[in-house]
Parts: structure tokens; C-alpha cells; sequence
């Protein structure tokens, strides 16, 4: 295994027996089944490779059950695996499950001497970090009370506390953060970018696209037990939303070439976008937006088949594949009819441009309910780009347009 690696996974795989009956379940186990075949496979990861640097952030999405948390079990060696080989190089810290590791029957101050002591530390070396640790998970006199006492957002908070100051090389976290207030994932996402320049390796499951996409340098898409796919967040999570539309096998997406540059499109074809543009607040077609202007996004759609009640939707990202903003017709309750086989329709979206200089990509969609299924008719990922010129940006991504009064009393 190579230096610069943290981490390295050959063929995961992790196998379970499933049973229709308890019955079955027993006789298997005590070997009476006989030639009789009680059980199916489940594979919650079917031979996923996988590979980390040392000092990389990596991300890792997919839906409910795809085998995301499976797989950071066995990478911390919670679980073993069915087949394969995992080899890591740095000590990890891990925060997988809420409360996972702790007593519940003691107080918090006794569950960090045991977390540490479980992640190789002395009590010395704990003694040196209990100041921080106490600081960072900010329970108050809560620490000294037994943990079963403990609301979620404390369990978290300890645990992420002891988790992030015990100086791993590698951190592990699975969804844990998304149960603390606001302020504390804040917080961990500050340690996050500490940990970062300090060359540390990050590995993270979350279904926060919008974290994923700021904070990882690479992600790796889980779905069913399968590794769809490894690339940039962009690429990643433009591949994730296509899972979550569950788009069928006859409509997979595939790239266009549009003469300026490849768009990702897909949908079922019962509609097609045929054609988009930007105008400016003259009606001029432009890529060029000056900030605090109006603009138009406009967009063509032709129908190849009946479609009840279709939805047109508008999305504004960065570069980095963040989702900024965005607006379809059922949200502005603008459209409800439905649309015949032959139709065309035109769908503009007027907005004042607020969102800081820089450049921006926008994303067009025709989709709609047939009964309680979402469908997919067709998507243009990426098909236009803004240029936001600006002389006053302000902070984050979009101007609020305050009105700043200063008055000495």
C-alpha cells in the first residue's frame, strides 16, 4: 500500500442470510436444514472498491439501504467484512451511531475516559484534552449526569467532542451531525475545515448535498450495495439526483453535445425541452448579467404524449455543483393543467438578479405526478451559464439587498 494512501477497500463485500421464518433461522444455525435452501442473500455491499489519500475529504451519498453505513462500519472495523481486503494507514476516529460507545448508565465525564481509552489514549493524554473536549461539547453540568439522562443533541455533541480532539489522522462521521442545532453543525463544519489544513483525511456520509459539495474533494455514489460511480461532487451528485428521480433503464441519461460544450440530459421522453435562452431586463439574449438588473430564462417544451398536470422547473448553481436557487410552476402555483400529445409550451422565469459576481450554471426540467409516482420527462442539467457582474458583493452566496442605518444616539 502506497504512503500516500489513508485507506484502501478490495472487493467489499458483506453478505447476510435472510429468512421467511424464524423457524428456518434456527435449523440453519444448528445445521438441520438439510438440502433445503431456507434463506436468500442480501448483499448490502457487492464487491465495492475504494480508495482514500491521506489528507482528502471524501463524501459518500446514496439513498436509504444503499450500504453507506456498512461501509464505514467495516472501514473502522465495527463489522467484517463477507470478502475483500481493507487496509487503513492512520489512527481513526470514528462517530457512526448516536450513542454508540457509550455507557448509558454513566455520566458523560466517565464516557470520554472510556471513549478515549477505546481509541488508544492514556488518561494522561485525556487528561491533556479534557479542557477541550469539555468546551467543545458545551453540556454544561450535563457531564456530570448519566448518559441515558441525555437528549439526542447531547449524545452528539459529547461524542463528536471526544471524536474530533483526540487528534486522529483519519475522521469518520455518518449522518451523526444532522441531529445537533444549528449552531453546533456550524461548529463541526468549522473543525472540519481546521481539519483540513492541517492535512487531515475526512470521510463523511450525509445527506446534505450542499455539504458535500463544499467541503469534499471527491464522492463515491452507493446505491443497492453497488459503487455507481467516484468524481467530483458535481458529477456525483448530478448522478444522485438522477437515482432519486428513478429514472427507468429505457432512459438513461447520457451526455448531448451542443457544439459549445456536453450537457447531461435524461427523462422518459413524453416531453422534450427543445430549446432555452437568457435575456436581459431590454429582452436582449445575454450570458452577462449585471447584478440588481431583472433577467428571463425561457424555455420551450414539446409534448410526444399525454402528460397530466406537468411541472417546468428553473435552477441556479455554482460552479461547484452547489444548488443556490430555483422554482418550478408548482411551487408558484402558476400551471395545473394538463398537456396533449403535440402541445408546445413556452415557460419564462423572471427574477432580479441577486446573487454575487462570479459564474453560474442553470438547470432546466419538465417533470409531474402520475398518480403518487414522480416521473422524469426530461432534465437538462447545466445547459446555460451566467456571468453575475458585480462592483458590491457582500457575503455568501446571495445579496440580501439590506438596508444598513447607522445612528449615534
Amino acid at each position: 500500500m502506497s504512503e500516500e494512501l489513508a485507506i484502501v477497500g478490495k472487493k467489499i463485500e458483506k453478505r447476510y442470510k435472510l429468512y421467511d421464518r424464524n423457524r428456518d433461522r434456527i435449523l440453519d444455525a444448528f445445521g438441520l436444514s438439510g438440502k433445503k435452501k431456507r434463506f436468500k442473500f442480501h448483499y448490502a455491499l457487492n464487491g465495492v472498491d475504494f480508495e482514500v489519500k491521506k489528507g482528502e475529504t471524501i463524501g459518500i451519498i446514496g439513498t436509504n439501504g444503499s450500504g453507506k453505513s456498512t461501509l464505514l462500519k467495516i472501514l473502522t472495523g465495527v463489522l467484517t467484512p463477507t470478502s475483500g481486503e481493507v487496509i487503513v494507514n492512520g489512527r481513526i476516529s470514528a462517530l457512526l451511531e448516536l450513542g454508540a460507545g457509550f455507557n448509558t448508565d454513566y455520566n458523560g465525564l466517565e464516557n470520554i475516559y472510556l471513549n478515549g481509552t477505546m481509541m488508544g489514549l492514556s488518561k494522561a493524554e485525556i487528561d491533556e484534552r479534557i479542557d477541550d473536549i469539555l468546551a467543545f461539547a458545551d453540556i454544561g453540568d450535563y457531564v456530570y449526569q448519566p448518559c441515558k439522562t441525555y437528549s439526542s443533541g447531547m449524545f452528539v455533541r459529547l461524542a463528536f467532542a471526544v471524536s474530533i480532539n483526540i487528534d486522529p489522522e483519519i475522521l469518520i462521521v455518518d449522518e451523526a451531525l444532522s441531529v445537533g442545532d444549528v449552531f453546533f453543525q456550524a461548529k463541526c463544519y468549522r473543525k472540519f475545515e481546521e481539519f483540513k489544513k492541517k492535512g487531515k483525511t475526512i470521510l463523511f456520509v450525509s445527506h446534505d448535498l450542499s455539504s458535500i459539495s463544499r467541503y469534499c474533494d471527491r464522492v463515491y455514489l452507493l446505491h443497492k450495495g453497488d459503487m455507481l460511480g467516484v468524481g467530483t461532487p458535481k458529477e456525483m451528485i448530478d448522478m444522485y439526483k438522477q437515482v432519486l428521480a428513478g429514472v427507468s433503464e429505457d432512459a438513461q441519461p447520457h451526455i448531448v453535445e451542443t457544439g459549445e460544450n456536453d450537457v447531461l440530459e435524461y427523462g422518459n421522453g413524453k416531453a422534450k425541452i427543445v430549446s432555452y435562452s437568457i435575456t436581459d431586463e431590454k429582452g436582449r439574449d445575454t450570458s452577462a448579467i449585471v447584478k440588481g438588473t431583472e433577467y428571463t430564462v425561457h424555455m420551450k417544451v414539446e409534448f410526444n404524449e399525454d402528460v397530466p398536470s406537468p411541472i417546468f422547473a428553473c435552477s441556479v448553481k455554482n460552479v461547484r455543483g452547489v444548488e443556490i436557487t430555483g422554482t418550478n410552476t408548482l411551487v408558484s402555483k402558476t400551471f395545473k393543467d394538463s398537456a396533449s400529445k403535440g402541445d408546445v409550451f413556452e415557460i419564462t422565469f423572471k427574477q432580479k438578479m441577486m446573487l454575487q459576481g462570479g459564474e453560474y450554471l442553470i438547470s432546466l426540467g419538465c417533470t409531474g405526478y402520475e398518480g403518487s409516482d414522480f416521473k422524469v420527462y426530461h432534465r437538462l442539467y447545466d445547459i446555460l451559464g451566467i456571468n453575475v457582474i458585480s462592483d458590491s458583493d457582500t457575503v455568501g452566496f446571495y445579496d440580501c439587498d439590506s438596508e444598513v442605518k447607522v445612528s449615534k444616539k
